[in-house]
This record gives C-alpha cells, structure tokens and sequence, in this order.
C-alpha cells in the first residue's frame, strides 16, 4: 500500500452510517436501467496475453473497464475502474476461483498490488535502495496468482480512474457517500456483487484480498457480503492488517502501540547492524522481545508516573538492549517512542531515516534536528517506477485510456475520510478509532467455514507484524474457530513483494491457501 507521507498520523500512520441518499443495492436488485442524462458510462477492453508462473504458461483474456454503481432509484452514483485478468481455456468457471484485489490508504489504488505482487506483468525495482528514474523495465511475473485463481484489481472511489458521479455529470452521488468507513464497504459490495452477476460468476469460489486500510475494508465486506448479499466468501486475505485502529495510533493515554511495535523496532535496529548486542537467531530474539513487551513494559507503562525511577532506568537500558537508541533518549522519551521518532533516531547520527512501510530502506534525513521523520525512503524509493509503469501498461497494453488523470493516490480522499464505524453487532455508531475485528469475528461465526490468512513483514514500521498477531489473538471467536485463522511472516517491509524471496513466498502461501480452501 503506498500514500502521502503527511497523511501517516490521521490515517494508519494509516460512515456515513445514514446512508439513505444512495442506499448502495447489491446484486441483481440494484440492475435498473441507466439514467439518460449520465455523461459517464461504463467502458470495457479486452485484450490477450499469457504469463509463465514457476515454470507454467497460463493464457488469459485481460479487461480493463468499469461498473456503475447505482441506488435504490437507479441512479448512477460512481463508476469504479477494474483489471481483469481471467485463464482462457477453463471448461468449467464454477471450479475457477476469483480473487478481488484492493490497497490500502484509504485512498490509495491497487496499482500497488496490481504491478508489483500478483499482476502478470512486474516492475522492477531495487531491493532497498532508490530505483533509477525512467525507463523502468517490466518483466514476466513468476510468482502472479494466476496459476491459483482469476484476478479482478479493483480502484476504490476518488482513486485510478474511479469517480463520483455527481449531478454535473448527470448522477446522484457525492463522494462522502463513499469516503468513509461504511459507505466504502458499501461500494466494494455493490461492484464485487455486480461483477459476478455480469461475467456468470456467482458459483466460483470466492477471495478478498486487502493490503493495508485494504485490510480493514476486507474485514468489514466479509461481514456485510454475508449479511447483506447472502455470498459466503471462501477465503479472506490480509496483508499488512489493521482491524484495530488503537493498536496503531500513538495517542496520549493509549500505550498499547510502544508495545506492539517494539518487536517490529528491534527488527529494523537488527538489519541495520544498529543492535548493541545483535542475535544470532532473530526469530527467537523476536520471541524473546515479545515476552517483554507485553510483560514487564507493559507493566512499567501501566504505572505511569508512579513508576519508580530505578525501574524506569532498568526498563529503557533493556529498550537500549532491543532498539539500539540511547538509554538518555529513551529516559527522555519517557520510555515511549513512536514510529516516526523511531524512523528519525534510528541512524541520525548518520543523519539517515529509515523507511516507514519498508524500515530496510534508508535516506538522507531532510532535519536531522527534527523529532520525527520527514518523508518515508521507501516510498521515495519505488513509486515512480510503480506509477510510471502502470501509465505505459495501461496505454500500450490494456489499450484503456480516459479523459483525466488516474489518481495513484488520493490525498484528498485521506483527508475527507469518515472513521466512524457502526458495530454490525450492536448497530451502533461511536466517534473514534474504527475496529473491524468485530466484523471479521462475526464474519468468522456467521460462517465457520471461512478462512483467514494473516500476512506480516517483519520490517514494517506502519502496520507491525506483532500488531496484526495482537489482533488475531484478540478476535472474539470461540475456540472452535480460532484454526479457521492463520499467519505468515516474511523478511520484509509493509509491501512485502517489493522484496522478490518474499514475493515468492508470498505467492506460494496464497496459492496454498486458495487450493485448500476452494
């Protein structure tokens, strides 16, 4: 998943509950006729390639084009851009899985996922250094999905080439229909359930795939594609979660985050040779900082200002053992370091920050007075070559072109976006941080053949693998359901295929997982 650097605080750094003015119908309900007056209709183009994944060759027909969501009175309120690509040859689609593909931001596109994980075409880019500017170089993806299932890469609302409908163009949408916990869960319903009605879909084995915020949207659509459209998905895929949004926001009073991300700081202070006393086995070093995280520091967290100050000096000499930072700084900090302070100190006294959805890259620091860190590398590193790509496939490739710019990421829709989430358990609505646990949970009892699987870099320093374990262990499921979930962990940052042993890892777990569980 890849956003502005600026918006990292407010969003995952990073609903309209009333939502009676479009009330998004699903399936063949909603599939009344197209208003007259609307400027914006769907467009579809197909075209014809084949891949070679680990040795095998798979033909597939691509389509990239778009779908009119509509309301109750059927009228168009957003078209939003897809990339398909379906297997040619398949006798019977019923036994072919279909997996639907989003990012993160929440207003990011899926161009993240779409040219650097799964589609059959791959940029390339450095491991964890800056990619070289243009020309980049597009090469056979080995490690796409295609060889475990179809693969629909869909563009949330206000990003890519997916837009409101308004009334200047003829429609009755506005975009705060869309941009805001509920409303985008709506949309990604409302497209998931026309896609299948319009390409005979609706017997295959079905996937959600999520990156990021896209794995908050997954867990909240697994729920409401249940509940509201009667459609059971087979399997749900989350990469680099956040359900719960407390466990990721570094607010006053709310230590559970210097815990969780403690494991994820001794991670990156071990690749960077920053540790004082480096393991030789990081895993179990791992197991061993985890055990204190949520053991004696939290304890000493908890005291707050009753904390003794001989416990306090014990307590940041062991955070020195497993940061790396200064025993004075962390003192200073009151033994509490965010995620950006962390980026920023980690190797300031070589004036470098460290990168925050992938820690393994590094750059020069833009203050090295500063508390916290400026820009991310790693998104500094690889998104011209991720976005450049994506305008060059789509023209000479897909052949899809519109009259206005695709939107790699919205810092727009991030800004305007409405956290408010209401519980699909007890139906109501509070202000705050959103948690979708719950609705993954209730997806999980709603139907306990579901599967989940959970996957984490080590170096990612937005959405930290020990976080994501916190929230699995913390789903309200019996324990007849808890091996309904499982995780996995890779060598890298928050996209864990911008690492390519990682990718395919990544691959080989997806496509076992999806062959187990269609």
């Amino acid at each position: 998943m890849k956003q502005p650097y600026s918006t990292a605080k407010s969003l995952l750094f990073i609903s309209a509950i009333g939502f009676s003015s479009i009330a998004l119908a699903a399936g063949t309900g909603a599939g009344k006729a197209a208003s007259s007056a609307s400027t914006v209709q769907p467009k579809i183009k197909k075209s014809e390639g084949s891949v070679t994944v680990e040795g095998h060759r798979i033909p597939y027909t691509a389509t990239a084009g778009t779908i009119i969501l509509r309301n109750k009175a059927g009228k168009p309120t957003a078209s939003m851009f897809y990339v398909a690509y379906t297997k040619r040859g398949v006798k019977n689609e019923n036994h072919r899985p279909v997996t639907f593909f989003w990012n993160g931001g929440p207003g990011s596109s899926s161009v993240w996922l779409h040219m650097g994980a799964f589609g059959p075409d791959r940029v390339v880019t450095n491991d964890d250094t800056h990619t070289p500017p243009a020309p980049y170089k597009l090469v056979n993806n080995d490690y796409s999905l295609l060889d475990a299932t179809d693969e629909v890469f869909i563009d949330a609302v206000g990003t890519g080439y997916s837009q409101v409908i308004g009334k200047d163009k003829g429609g009755a949408g506005k975009s705060s229909d869309f941009w805001g916990v509920d409303g985008d869960t709506k949309s990604f319903a409302q497209f998931i359930t026309r896609y299948l009605s319009q390409n005979h879909r609706w017997n295959s084995p079905k996937y959600l795939f999520g990156e990021s915020y896209g794995t908050t949207r997954a867990s909240a659509l697994s729920a409401y594609l249940e509940t509201h459209d009667n459609m059971d998905p087979n399997g749900v895929i989350l990469l680099s979660s956040i359900m719960n949004f407390y466990t990721d926001s570094f607010n006053a009073g709310n230590d559970l985050p210097y815990e969780l991300w403690l494991p994820t700081y001794t991670a990156v202070a071990d690749y960077h040779h920053a540790l004082p006393n480096p393991p030789k086995d990081l895993q179990a070093y791992l197991k061993q900082v985890e055990a204190f995280a949520i053991g004696p520091y939290a304890h000493a967290l908890a005291e707050g200002n009753v904390l003794s100050a001989q416990e306090k000096q014990s307590i940041a000499e062991k955070l020195h053992e497993y940061t790396g930072l200064s025993t004075a700084y962390l003192m200073k900090a009151n033994l509490r370091v965010t995620g950006m302070e962390f980026e920023h100190q980690l190797l300031n006294a070589n004036d470098e920050t460290v990168g925050r959805l992938d820690a393994r890259f590094k750059g020069p620091s833009m203050n090295p007075l500063s508390q916290v860190a400026y820009y991310d590398p790693q998104a500094a590193a690889i998104s011209s070559a991720y976005v450049t790509a994506f305008h060059d496939y789509a023209d000479k490739v897909l052949h899809f072109q519109e009259n206005f710019p695709y939107i790699p990421e919205s810092g727009k829709v991030n800004q305007s976006w409405n956290w408010k989430h209401k519980n699909p358990q007890t139906g109501q609505t509070w202000p705050g941080l959103p948690n979708v646990a719950v609705d993954l949970a209730q997806a999980l009892k709603y139907n306990p053949d579901l599967k989940v699987l959970v996957n984490a870099g080590y170096y990612d320093l937005a959405t930290p693998f020990y976080a994501a374990k916190y929230q699995v262990d913390h789903l309200q499921i019996p324990k007849s359901l808890q091996g309904n979930v499982s995780m996995a962990y890779y060598k890298s940052g928050h996209m864990v295929y911008a690492h390519l042993p990682s990718l395919k890892k990544l691959h080989d777990t997806v496509a076992g997982f999806i062959g187990k569980t269609e």
